[in-house]
């Protein structure tokens, strides 16, 4: 590992659109919840997980810490305070409510409780935040829509958009057509897991049903006409290549980021479970430059898309913006120190 280039990347500031909360929960906040002591080995996926349902076996453990209200506080709380370590600016957490709502905790009390940890870490460290609900796909979408009715009166007060999480390969988009023409009529903004699995039809179906962005879109690799259509509409490509590696999504040697650069798509770059893949933005910017020559203009520009297709307000954006990423022309190529 070149320090320098780490050095580097650490320094700069950073935005993350797509990180599921139980799947980067901090040791240190699992084992105060769960009062034990616990191997990273029971957390982290690993460079031998064989794919997407082997890697969210490792999602046991966070999950039994989110069944409280203390946990949930808990669990936002250190989150938010972990990424902010490495100069992020602001950050979308995901996470399911569903999967904590039981007898003694409503979804109204999940959604408080991860509300009020984040803003307890944000007046210590000042990172700005939202939150994306996520249905999950093998709920009943009459229950994930019950849940994001109650999600919606939060929005704009913490809670940002929705979104459609889980094993794809087994729930394709085709069924939840309904769920997310009822999303729409909420005025519920949404993105929306998909081409995680290689079926490039679960990505045009997304967008067919409004989702602003979509999660991966790793299947969108060697179909340059669904690669128009998210250009022109301008549809945010959330990947996250270390998870994406991890869950067989993609192959190292022909991972998409520059195929996806060279068609105009609006890429972000994200870790999508800082804990489970064992990744950082740091990690993850450090992995592009060294493995694709990504430059830092490029990092800049993957930023400055991310400012863009983000769910914030405007006056988040205007802020944002005027962060160092935003001050560099496009089509810049200087080379980083690798």
């Amino acid at each position: 590992m070149n320090e320098k280039l780490t050095d580097q990347m650490e320094a700069m500031p950073k935005i993350d659109l797509h990180c599921h909360l139980d799947g980067s929960m901090t040791l240190n906040s699992v084992e105060q919840i769960l009062g034990r002591t616990i191997r990273v080995e029971e957390l982290e996926a690993g460079e031998c997980c064989r794919n997407l349902a082997e890697y969210l076996e490792r999602f046991r453990l966070p999950l039994q810490c989110i069944q409280t209200e203390e946990g949930l506080r808990l669990a936002a709380r250190e989150f938010l305070l972990d990424v902010a370590r490495e100069q992020t600016k602001y950050v979308e957490v995901r996470f399911a409510p569903l999967s904590s709502v039981h007898e003694q905790l409503s979804c109204r009390k999940v959604i408080e409780a991860v509300l009020n940890g984040l803003e307890e870490a944000q007046a210590r460290c000042g990172v700005s935040w939202n939150v994306i609900v996520c249905a999950m796909r093998h709920h009943p979408w009459e229950d994930s829509l019950a849940m994001l009715k109650v999600c919606r009166e939060y929005l704009g007060a913490g809670i940002c958009a929705a979104d459609l999480a889980g094993d794809e390969a087994s729930y394709p988009m085709e069924g939840f057509r309904e769920l997310f023409a009822q999303v729409k009529q909420l005025g519920f903004p949404f993105t929306i897991h998909a081409g995680e699995c290689g079926r490039v039809e679960n990505v045009l179906e997304a967008v067919k049903c409004g989702a602003a962005r979509v999660g991966h879109g790793i299947a969108l690799s060697g179909h340059p006409e669904a690669q128009k259509l998210c250009a022109e509409r301008k549809i945010g490509i959330e990947m996250c290549p270390t998870s994406n590696l991890q869950t067989r999504a993609a192959k190292k040697e022909s991972y998409p980021i520059r195929e996806f650069m060279d068609a105009g798509l609006w890429v972000t770059l994200n870790t999508d479970n800082r804990t489970v893949s064992n990744t950082s933005m740091t990690k993850e910017m450090t992995f592009m430059v060294q493995e694709y020559g990504i430059t830092e203009e490029e990092l800049r520009q993957f930023f400055c898309h991310a400012v863009e297709v983000s769910f914030a307000d405007d006056q988040t954006k205007h802020c944002l913006l005027k962060l160092p990423f935003g001050e560099l022309p496009v089509g810049c190529s200087r080379k980083l120190d690798v």
